[in-house]
């Protein structure tokens, strides 16, 4: 099926704003928000709004883009948690695009990082596999997020671009997460026989 044919929805909330794109009839629009809070409220809504501004409605959609980071733990589970209930409930599919997939698409280069925490940044290695740096070592010949619109456009267009048997999204964590087990000991369980 040829892109202009697809009908594609695309969001993320990787990093400090919920942004989403829709694909149709060859061209791709974008509804973003800058928020460093509230994205699991507010994306659904702005879809809607996006999917309402071209008379869409989910149904029509062919196939769902979302965002992997790297980027924001639970921004990243947000929208990876969305696309796959929303392609199970409408019976298509979902793609998972990496940033760093998009960031290449979007700027032609070979070389993406994505700013990480405490002055470092996520960095495609040499091996394909992301690694943390210092940001101030990043080359000066990488791509960078420049907006979330152009970065949730390009998520779509790989999205129309990727083959059919393409695995559900997962998200793309370079670190584990910060939160830790409970140091407290767990209450006795009752039995009641």
């Amino acid at each position: 099926m040829a892109s202009s044919d697809q009908t594609i929805l695309a969001f993320d909330t990787s990093a400090a704003h919920c942004a989403a794109a829709l694909l149709c009839g060859g061209g791709v629009v974008t509804k973003v928000e800058e928020m460093g809070r509230g994205q699991a409220e507010r994306l659904m809504p702005l879809i809607q709004e996006l999917l309402d501004s071209k008379g869409i409605k989910l149904k029509d959609l062919t196939r769902i883009g979302v965002g992997i980071g790297p980027g924001n733990f639970t921004g990243i589970r947000i929208s990876v948690s969305l696309a796959r209930g929303l392609a199970l409930g409408l019976g298509t599919q979902a793609v998972g695009v990496s940033t760093f997939a998009a960031l290449r698409h979007a700027t032609g280069l070979d070389a993406a990082a994505v700013p990480a925490p405490r002055d470092t940044a996520y960095l495609l290695g040499r091996d394909g596999a992301p690694v943390i740096v210092p940001a101030a070592e990043v080359p000066a010949s990488t791509a960078w997020p420049d907006t979330p619109a152009a970065l949730v456009a390009a998520i779509a267009e790989l999205a129309a671009l990727a083959p059919p048997d393409s695995p559900s999204p997962a998200p793309l964590y370079v670190r584990p997460a910060d939160a830790a087990p409970s140091r407290e000991t767990p209450p006795r369980i009752l039995d009641d026989a």
